[in-house]
């Protein structure tokens, strides 16, 4: 059953707290200015409670955006250490931008406001931030919401569904021709960095990305079975690839090969130091431009290695699992076709087809 209380505040002004109490349910309680929108919550409430209908919003009413943001970053977030940085960083903003809001009041026109704030600003780029970038932000707040409804129960939806997503570019469709490819790797050779070619060889034969590559150690590689271990790759997941008789080649040309197992292959100068990878940025840049190769970065080595695997005749599956994608869509993206494998295909397609029509000529 419900029940009214009315108060007077010390200012003279009055208000009314209604309750409603059901067997099995647990009370509920709220204020209102007048006995009207009191009685109406109660007769609503018990309606919703019978009916199977009543979400409580006492959570969101006393949780703010800030908190849910704080306790996703303190429980939540520490599991995924390698993004963890990064991520807080994601959701600080919005912290900044909405933290004081209770959850109750949070509505997608307040993140789309946020949302088209983020595009319209000048990154330290002095560029304005990129789309893919805004929806990283967007992710990063989306699912602390969904941890807010499926675990803590401080919400019932998620707003951040009802706004669009900035539309992303379609990517990059730089890769180098045979020609480019045989320049780049010999200028590579007359670099200054002892791992630059093995480093550029590798990217091009395997798709691996740049980090995966540098922080590779001798116990990652198996010469006897004849493949290497990812442990730690952009999707979290662990991946093996096989070794050729080109890849073993390369590794054992490493200045390094022959160290202890759990030394990294391509040591950085400052690694006893620092700790950190090595860094191939400025010699990679002065072998493009001894090549005369012009609009092209490191990741694109990946792309070129995609789509000279799918020339040779590599299904989308095999694709998936060399490169590590989890969507057939991040494949076709990378897996770009030469005019001039496009060109062979149709030829050979019409002569199959023309020797096709001479045979029921015969016939």
């Amino acid at each position: 059953m419900g029940a009214i209380r009315e108060l007077t505040k010390k200012s003279g002004e009055k208000s009314y707290h209604a309750e409603v109490r059901l067997k099995g349910h647990p009370p509920l309680r709220d204020s209102f200015r007048t006995k009207t929108r009191a009685k109406k919550w109660i007769q609503d409430t018990e309606a919703a409670i019978r009916d199977g209908r009543f979400k409580s919003q006492t959570a969101s009413r006393k949780h703010t955006v800030g908190d849910l943001i704080d306790r996703f970053s303190e429980y939540c977030l520490p599991k995924h250490p390698k993004y963890y940085v990064k991520k807080v960083q994601l959701l600080q903003r919005w912290k900044e931008e909405l933290g004081s809001l209770y959850l109750s009041d949070l509505s997608p026109a307040h993140m789309a406001q946020v949302r088209d704030k983020m595009l319209n600003e000048t990154t330290s780029k002095k560029s304005l931030r990129s789309p893919s970038t805004v929806n990283r932000y967007i992710a990063a707040f989306s699912k602390a919401l969904s941890v807010a409804i499926k675990e803590w129960g401080w919400i019932d939806e998620n707003p951040m569904l009802k706004i669009s997503k900035p539309k992303e570019s379609r990517g990059r469709d730089r890769y180098l021709s045979l020609e480019e490819k045989t320049r780049l790797l010999d200028a590579c050779k007359t670099s200054s960095n002892p791992y630059l070619y093995s480093i550029v060889s590798l990217a091009l034969l395997t798709g691996m990305r740049y980090g995966e590559i540098v922080k590779l150690k001798w116990c990652d590689i198996n010469f006897e079975m004849r493949f290497m271990t990812l442990h730690e790759t952009k999707n979290g997941e662990k991946r093996v690839i096989p070794l050729t008789d080109d890849v073993v080649k390369i590794f054992q040309s490493c200045p390094s090969y022959g160290a202890k197992r759990e030394e990294v292959i391509f040591k950085s100068r400052q690694l006893t130091a620092t700790k950190s990878p090595i860094s191939i940025r400025k010699t990679f840049d002065r072998a493009l431009k001894i090549a005369g190769i012009e609009g092209f970065r490191f990741h694109d080595l990946r792309h070129t290695a995609a789509s000279y695997m799918a020339m040779s005749g590599a299904t989308q599956g095999e694709l998936m699992t060399i490169l590590g994608h989890r969507t057939p869509q991040m494949t076709r993206r990378y897996a770009h076709y030469s005019q001039d494998h496009l060109k062979k295909l149709l030829e050979k397609t019409n002569q199959t087809l023309t020797n096709v029509s001479k045979q029921g000529d015969t016939t």
